[in-house]
């Protein structure tokens, strides 16, 4: 059994795992800003002398979020995966999950992530052996709808019905599409017809009113959302008051400015080499500049800042300012013509 949604009458919604990104603080931050339903945890690595990352395990015993954590493990020893599944198992997670859609090219190359799309038949084994394993919480899987293809989907779709995966996150692109082309939103929708399980949409889902697109069109149980969470952590938020059909709440500039310093806060900022920070406060903005300035001169000229006062002058400069509103204000328009 899925662990309850904090929003029962609605759909649900997920922040998709992201390396070296929805750690422990980032969590926390998006917490603060309207949680989703549900956590994935970066992806544990799995391998024959592989530990449980400490770091990455602080994201299940420090949460204080209240918001239901599903650890994500990565790797293709099934001996090593069952050994790790049961070790997380220990702890307070609400299930286990097993990445087969990571698309970094030095992720697949080892035949892990996304590189498993390419062997149905090791896909088969390892998760009859999680699912053996993992038999009082829920097992998930997050992958692509293949790998350069789509040739092995509906084989993959049946493996994962055949070992009663309790959740399936639908990423609709292929390995090496990684982050860029269509989304193959009617293969989301093919797997919610053929699967007993939820599926959750994920793929470019980028404002509320997408979310409410992609729902419609593919009947998902509800959506994950990555990156664009990441530059707009009101998104989950978002989404919502626009299925209620509730005017979405702009966002002050302001807003977004001290989103940006509750970033820089991470616990282990001080210890970090300036250069470190600069760069760690760079990987957010490369998204939230996105929404800041269409026009790409705020995502420019930030990429050029080589000190961290420089870069926080540069933020002052384009979001400091009076009376002046978040880029996904006008979705607001959105939710006023759903609700009518």
């Amino acid at each position: 059994m899925l662990p309850q949604s904090l929003h029962p009458d609605l759909p649900l919604t997920a922040l998709a795992p992201m390396q070296d990104v929805t750690n422990l603080w980032f969590m926390k931050v998006v917490s603060d800003y309207g949680s989703p339903d549900y956590f994935f945890t970066e992806y544990f690595r799995v391998n024959n002398t592989s530990r449980l990352n400490r770091r990455i395990l602080a994201s299940i015993t420090e949460n204080d979020t209240g918001c239901p954590i599903f650890a994500q493990m990565i790797g293709e020893s099934i001996p090593d995966l069952v050994r790790t599944a049961r070790e997380l198992c220990r702890y307070n997670i609400a299930g286990v999950d097993l990445n087969m859609g990571c698309p970094a090219p030095r992720v697949y190359r080892k035949n892990v992530g996304g590189g498993l799309l390419r062997e149905p038949e090791k896909v088969d084994r390892i998760l009859a052996e999680l699912r053996s394993m993992v038999n009082d919480r829920p097992l998930t899987v997050k992958m692509r709808v293949g790998f350069d293809n789509t040739d092995t989907f509906d084989e993959i779709l049946d493996i994962v019905a055949r070992h009663n995966i309790d959740l399936l996150s639908l990423h609709g692109r292929t390995v090496k599409d990684k982050y860029h082309g269509e989304v193959r939103y009617d293969l989301i929708a093919s797997a919610v017809k053929r699967l007993d399980c939820p599926v959750l949409a994920n793929g470019n889902i980028n404002s509320a009113a997408t979310a409410l697109e992609v729902l419609s069109q593919t009947g998902a149980a509800g959506v994950m959302v990555g990156r664009w969470a990441i530059a707009n952590p009101w998104i989950f938020q978002q989404i919502r008051q626009a299925l209620r059909g509730e005017l979405i709440t702009p966002v002050p500039l302001v807003e977004v400015r001290n989103y940006i310093d509750r970033l820089s806060q991470t616990p282990n900022s001080v210890a970090m080499p300036a250069r470190a920070r600069i760069g760690y406060l760079k990987k957010f903005l490369n998204y939230i500049a996105l929404l800041v300035d269409g026009e790409g001169h705020f995502l420019g000229l930030m990429r050029k800042t080589q000190t961290e006062a420089e870069l926080l002058n540069l933020c002052d400069s384009f979001l400091l300012i009076e009376n002046e509103h978040f880029a996904l204000a006008p979705y607001s328009r959105v939710a006023q013509a759903i609700s009518k």
